[in-house]
């Protein structure tokens, strides 16, 4: 078994009051992420992939770190994956994509929790949006 690490970030603009979701050309809704580059800490990984795949510069909430474990087959080789997550904030809304993905959208807490695919992710919004209500961030 093959194993991975990825680092992403729950996006969310305070002055919206919205969550930021990515469309994946494999037809999911999830949050930005992506592969830690050898000597890279998370966090650096976190920011640099949230920049590109949507262009937005964000502020990591520090205080948050959820992680999230799955397995899935690529060429008949079994990858664990480990996905480490964050809250960023930006004050930015216009999204750039990459190529990686084919749309996105800001929605409110409870559209992105309907919007998102998988429910280890829901998990991590649920926790983010506790998180940002405690400090003050979100209604």
């Amino acid at each position: 078994m093959r194993r991975e690490k990825s680092a992403g970030a729950v996006v969310f603009n305070p002055r919206l009051n919205k969550y930021l979701l990515l469309h994946y050309p494999t037809g999911h809704w999830d949050f930005p992420k992506g592969h830690v580059e050898p000597r890279e800490s998370e966090v650096k990984a976190a920011k640099r992939e949230v920049f590109e795949e949507t262009g937005l510069e964000i502020d990591i909430l520090f205080g948050f770190r959820e992680i999230i474990k799955y397995h899935f087959r690529e060429r008949d080789v079994l990858v664990e994956k480990k996905v480490i997550y964050f809250v960023g904030i930006t004050e930015q809304e216009e999204v750039k994509l990459s190529y990686e993905h084919d749309g996105y959208l800001w929605l409110d807490y409870e559209d992105a929790l309907n919007k998102i695919t998988y429910d280890n992710s829901k998990k991590v919004l649920m926790k983010a949006h506790l998180f940002l209500k405690n400090l003050g961030y979100s209604s």
